[in-house]
């Protein structure tokens, strides 16, 4: 693929994983940054790998594949990904969540997902700090790790540019011409044969210019807030999701790391809440004090899925966008994915699932 020149925009994770897998087939790729590497919803994670996506078996079979990649990372030399499984634990409250597990389950084991139902005193045992509230089931899967965002990012910048990619940082991109394969940027303008659209946040505008009408929800700012250092004794614990209320909980070295919805307008209020859940799911820890651990802004579609699709060139406009949170999770899957429709090949994933069409809008 020599000659063939792919310009990437975005420089977080997703970015990233798809100008190292471009590089690694030949192709001749620059990625474009306006900030940092991974200064975007990268830096707004809960740092947690996980393969089970409740309800959404299309995310759950990317970030299978996604897993096995960060599987074999470590065998790369110099780069070090570090994953320590934990697995994910989700708490049922009421029969319905019990049910909507059950039709789910069929779609998310062929999906690839090791994922079970389990009585609310096995969810106890896995995690102590569970209050005495009515629990019903739980569902876990081992399939759970945490992980370094900012390792990851290192992991996809080091092994892109050993691919020979070039990652120009602090070079924002102010417009694009997809007809013509161009990229107008603080830095200049590019030609390319193939532009890529992984601005996360940013991408709204970007793929209307190119003419593609994805329909991305407005970006969403994501917080996730942390507690003061937890008493002596207090257990590890497996990523533990209160399904009714959203709050989502893990251990980071001697704190807890909490996310549970998204802030909106009255910041203070939904801290209070996320407070108020918190004594009501683990009472040992009610009264601990919450602070701000990290915000940063995400994509969304409406759907929960990732859209990933290719408009055919000579030049070529392709689009992995609107991960809404479940990125780190599937980063891996999309470069592949990118790299597959770019060269043509058979990417090995029913990828009309995840292209913007009929399917995605229910728009004849």
């Amino acid at each position: 693929m020599s000659g063939h020149r792919v310009v990437v925009i975005g420089g977080g994770v997703i970015g990233l994983s798809i100008a190292f897998h471009l590089a690694e087939a030949g192709i001749d790729t620059t990625l474009l940054e306006q900030g940092t590497l991974g200064s975007g919803a990268s830096r707004a994670t809960a740092d947690v790998v996980r393969s089970y996506f409740a309800g959404n078996p299309v995310s759950s079979a990317l970030a299978v594949r996604s897993l096995d990649a960060y599987h074999a990372f470590p065998s790369r030399p110099g780069i070090d990904l570090p994953l320590r499984q934990v697995g994910y634990l989700v708490l049922f409250t009421e029969p319905e969540q019990v049910e909507a597990f059950e039709a789910d389950l069929p779609a998310q084991r062929a999906a690839g997902v090791d994922v079970g139902l389990i009585s609310a005193e096995e969810a106890r045992e896995r995690n102590p700090l569970i209050g005495g509230f009515p629990l019903r089931a739980a569902a876990y899967s081992p399939q759970a790790y945490i992980s370094d965002t900012t390792a990851i990012v290192t992991a996809y910048a080091r092994a892109a540019e050993q691919a020979g990619a070039r990652l120009r940082t602090g070079c924002p991109v102010t417009a694009i011409d997809a007809q013509a394969g161009r990229v107008g940027t603080t830095c200049g303008e590019i030609g390319a044969d193939a532009i890529v659209c992984a601005a996360g946040a940013w991408s709204a505008s970007l793929v209307r210019s190119a003419g593609v009408d994805l329909p991305l929800t407005e970006p969403i700012e994501q917080e996730l807030l942390t507690t003061d250092p937890l008493p002596r004794g207090t257990p590890d614990i497996p990523v533990t999701l209160h399904a009714a209320s959203g709050l989502l909980v893990r251990m980071r070295d001697d704190r807890l790391l909490i996310g549970m919805g998204y802030p909106g307008r009255d910041r203070e209020a939904w801290r209070r809440e996320v407070a108020e859940q918190l004594a009501a799911t683990y009472p040992s820890l009610a009264g601990l004090t919450l602070r701000p651990a990290v915000t940063g802004l995400r994509d969304a579609s409406p759907d929960k899925t990732a859209f990933i699709g290719h408009r055919p060139g000579p030049p070529a406009f392709l689009y992995a966008t609107g991960f809404s949170g479940h990125g780190l999770c599937n980063a891996p899957a999309a470069g592949e994915l990118v790299r597959d429709l770019y060269l043509n090949q058979d990417p090995g994933f029913d990828v009309t699932a995840l292209a913007m069409g009929p399917r995605r809008t229910g728009r004849p």
